[in-house]
């Protein structure tokens, strides 16, 4: 007999909601259901969502991690793209969290084409992304809704290393930079494969991004110096010197730049911070000099 609190989904529970609407999870859209529901209690405690939190959530799938945050939360904005899932969901919050039900938003959409959410303006983040689209969607999120504070999502665990790896290391790249633009990065914990239906062929992870309490204080617009983090990873072998040429016009051009943001040429893009990639997109004003007199 189960001992799960009635409003939350268990194993046997999601596959017999599954069947009624006659949902096959798809490797297209990364479908992976979780199925134990103390996973999606560790999520929304990790998360460290309260009663004074409106949450956005991307990909609810048939509404697990979704009942977990209702219930702790005070509004919850559902994303979801799948046609079934989405027209299903209400009806499961109805059913099992019937007192919460006007504090839950549906939005049927691609999270990727979403600008704007009902209700009160989101606080948090907490989402199980689907691993095709995780990155994309959450820089996406981030960058949409500057009044999420706290995000935690789970990816695949390759995906969650990216996100949170520092200069320097192995890993460390384009989903690290990016991420770090908008937050404090870290891993928040490891989740097996036995939660979920299907279970991947991988394992998952944790992640905790905080808005920067500042912004990265630099003259140039996001989309510049997200310009040179896309150059210097393009080629990430070469140094910033060549890896920056087609940026810069040159290498000779490049090179300027680097020096004078006081970024040595010979360096590669693995070794430097989101502030270093602010000061080099600042100078490329010296990097047109240079090539403008050569």
């Amino acid at each position: 007999m189960s001992t799960e609190p009635s409003n939350l989904l268990g194993a046997a529970d999601i596959r017999e909601l599954a069947a009624a609407l006659g949902v096959r999870p798809t490797k297209q859209r990364g479908q992976n259901f979780v199925i134990d529901a103390n996973t999606v209690r560790r999520i929304v405690r990790t998360a460290e969502v309260g009663p004074q939190d409106n949450v956005v959530e991307v990909g609810p799938g048939l509404g697990s991690l979704t009942l977990a945050l209702l219930d702790t939360a005070a509004h919850v904005t559902a994303v979801e793209i799948d046609d079934v899932l989405a027209s299903a969901l209400p009806a499961t919050i109805e059913a099992r969290l019937p007192a919460k039900a006007n504090s839950f938003a549906l939005v049927h959409s691609d999270a990727m084409l979403v600008r704007e959410l009902p209700g009160p303006a989101p606080t948090a983040l907490v989402a199980n992304l689907p691993y095709n689209v995780a990155v994309p969607v959450l820089l996406h999120m981030l960058d949409t809704f500057p009044t999420i504070e706290r995000t935690l999502v789970m990816v695949q665990a390759e995906v969650a290393d990216r996100l949170a790896a520092a200069p320097g290391s192995k890993v460390y790249g384009v989903p690290s930079v990016k991420a770090n633009w908008y937050a404090d990065v870290k891993r928040a914990g490891s989740i097996g494969r036995n939660v979920f239906w299907p279970a991947p062929n991988v394992d998952s992870g944790l992640v905790s991004l905080v808005r920067r309490a500042e912004p990265v204080k630099t003259t140039a617009s996001k989309r510049e110096v997200f310009a040179v983090v896309d150059a210097a990873f393009a080629q990430r072998r070469k140094t910033l010197r060549a890896a920056l040429s087609g940026w810069a016009g040159s290498a000779a051009a490049a090179e300027a730049a680097l020096v004078v943001a006081g970024v040595s040429p010979q360096a590669r893009g693995e070794a430097l911070t989101v502030e270093e990639f602010a000061r080099i997109a600042e100078h490329k004003g010296a990097a047109e000099l240079k090539e403008a007199g050569a």
